[in-house]
């Protein structure tokens, strides 16, 4: 068996994937890439199969050492990469050869980068998918939820060299443009006043340094739902939950599969992708959106990806 070797894993490195489904009745969270934006770009420009496993780096730090020649493709925050040395752009796809070295920095944009490899990672899923939930320790490289490690190798077979692919400039993401989060209200915004949604609205929140891969915590107007809390319900993707402190927290891929705090609503997916894009301290605001847009705009983006 070779790959790549982990000389460093930095601060947070998770063998990510689409997600794990099917299994929250037994209280499984799908995990899965927190931004699949740029995780599926990662293996579209390899022509790799939508859920092929990649690596999800967060704040950077991972340095690796080809054991074998194949190809990659960076995507995702700029975490400064270098290879051998010498800084390589993201969002296209670079060659390997045995001995390389692959090093990322720290965000200089965004916060999570992605790493995919041609055929994608040879990791056995746990649950159908090798996708890393450390609170369940469930999935990764050692199927237990452990996050990378000196030493690991990341299995992949060998891969002819190629000339580059790469994404158009039209096609990138900025993590530093404002961002306006939607909302797709449900039937609970019932028990939030009209003057507070209003404020909620037209308010700005920022993102809290204690948010993770479970949640974005906010901090700005307090919301004040006329029940603080309801009979325990499973739990969507871009839950805006409403904790008896008044400040929303949205849900993301390592979330609870229940909870029984009030929820405004649910943002929007993609939307939900770029906000684990952003730093703490950004600001951000919400907007409402219709259902059936979010549907049309949702299936559009993952026709194009082939799911």
């Amino acid at each position: 068996m070779s790959g790549l070797r982990v000389l460093n894993p930095g601060i947070l490195s998770l063998m990510q994937d689409l997600g794990r489904f099917g299994y929250q009745h037994l209280g499984l969270s799908t995990g899965g890439a927190a931004d699949e934006h740029a995780y599926l770009w990662a293996n579209r420009l390899l022509g790799n199969k939508p859920g092929a496993a990649a690596v999800e780096i967060s704040f950077g730090g991972l340095q690796l050492e080809a054991e074998v020649a194949t190809r990659i493709a960076i995507t995702g925050a700029d975490l400064q990469p270098t290879l051998n040395g010498t800084p390589v752009p993201s969002w296209q796809t670079l060659n390997l050869q045995p001995g390389d070295r692959l090093t990322f920095g720290y965000p200089k944009s965004g916060v999570r980068a992605y790493l995919a490899v041609q055929d994608g990672f040879d990791i056995e899923p746990a649950f159908g998918s090798v996708a890393t939930v450390m609170r369940e320790r469930v999935g990764g490289l050692d199927g237990k939820g452990g996050k990378l490690a000196a030493g690991d190798l990341l299995p992949c077979s060998t891969s002819p060299q190629q000339s580059t692919v790469a994404i158009s400039p039209g096609q990138l993401p900025d993590y530093a443009q404002p961002l306006t989060l939607r909302v797709i209200e449900g039937h609970q915004r019932e028990l939030f006043p009209a003057e507070e949604l209003a404020r909620f609205y037209r308010e700005a929140y920022q993102i809290s340094p204690q948010s993770d891969r479970m949640g974005v915590r906010l901090s700005g107007p307090e919301l004040h739902p006329l029940a603080d809390g309801i009979i325990s319900e499973g739990i969507s993707f871009g839950a805006v939950q409403v904790p008896r402190d008044g400040q929303p927290i949205i849900l993301l891929k390592d979330r609870q599969t229940i909870g029984g705090y009030p929820k405004l609503g649910t943002v929007f997916a993609l939307d939900a992708f770029m906000l684990s894009q952003r730093q703490p301290n950004t600001e951000v605001r919400f907007a409402p959106m219709p259902l059936h847009e979010a549907q049309l705009e949702l299936q559009r983006f993952y026709r194009f990806f082939g799911i």
